[in-house]
C-alpha cells in the first residue's frame, strides 16, 4: 500500500495563500495612499489657482487705484488754485456790491417818508415791547446832514450836523434796526454856531460796523 502525506502540502497552500492575502493588503493600502494623494494633490491645486486668482484680482484693483491717484497731487493742486479764485472773485464781488449796498441803505434812512430796512416781524415785536426803540416814521430826514464818510475794513465812520440831539439820536435809531449796519456807537458831539444861518447845530460822528 503505498500511503500520500498530505499534511506538508496543505501547510504550504495555508502559507501561500497568507502571503498573497497580505500581498493584497499592502496593494489595497498602497492604492488606497495613492489615491489619498492624488485626490490632496488635486485639492490644494485648486486652492492654489483660486489663490493665484485672488492674486491677479487683488493686482488689477491695486494697478487701478494706483492709477485713479496718480494724479492726486496735480488735481488737488488744481483744486485749491480753483478755489483761492473763487475767493479772490467773492471779495472783489463783495467789494463792489457790499459798500453799494450800505450807501443806498444810508441813502433810504436819509429819504424822507423812508427807513431802515428791517424784518417787518422784529419791528412789530419792537413797538409792542419798547415803542421807543421803533424808528419815527414822521422825521424829517432833511433836519440832519453828512458831511463825511469813511469806510475801511466793514468800519463805518460818519460825521454831520444837525438841527438838534435828537435827529442824531433818530439816526442812531435807524441805522441800529437796519440789517446792514451793527454795534452802531454815538460819539462825543459838541454844538456849533452856524454863522451863515444863525443857528445853532449839533456837530456829531458815529461809528458803525457794515454788514454785508
Amino acid at each position: 500500500m503505498i500511503r500520500i502525506n498530505l499534511l506538508p502540502q496543505k501547510r504550504r497552500t495555508q502559507q501561500s495563500e497568507g502571503s498573497q492575502l497580505w500581498a493584497v493588503v499592502v496593494v489595497l493600502l498602497v492604492a488606497l495612499e495613492a489615491v489619498g494623494f492624488f485626490i490632496y494633490h488635486g485639492n490644494k491645486k485648486e486652492e492654489l489657482v483660486a489663490q493665484r486668482r485672488t492674486n491677479t484680482e487683488l493686482e488689477t484693483q491695486i494697478e487701478q487705484s494706483k492709477s485713479a491717484v496718480k494724479n492726486h497731487n496735480d488735481v488737488k493742486a488744481q483744486l485749491e488754485r480753483l478755489r483761492a479764485r473763487e475767493d479772490a472773485i467773492a471779495k472783489l464781488q463783495s467789494a463792489r456790491t457790499g459798500p453799494t449796498a450800505v450807501l443806498l441803505e444810508l441813502a433810504r434812512i436819509l429819504t424822507p417818508g423812508r427807513g431802515p430796512s428791517v424784518d417787518a416781524d422784529r419791528l412789530n415785536q419792537l413797538r409792542r415791547d419798547n415803542p421807543l426803540a421803533v424808528y419815527n416814521p414822521g422825521w424829517d430826514a432833511r433836519r440832519l446832514w453828512l458831511t463825511r464818510y469813511v469806510e475801511a475794513a466793514r468800519l463805518v465812520r460818519l460825521e454831520g450836523t444837525a438841527r438838534d440831539g435828537e435827529d442824531v439820536s433818530e439816526l442812531a435809531r435807524r441805522m441800529s434796526l437796519s440789517s446792514y449796519f451793527a454795534d452802531v456807537k454815538l460819539l462825543p458831539a459838541k454844538k456849533v454856531r452856524a454863522a451863515d444861518i444863525g443857528m445853532d447845530l449839533v456837530q456829531f460822528q458815529l461809528e458803525a460796523k457794515a454788514r454785508y
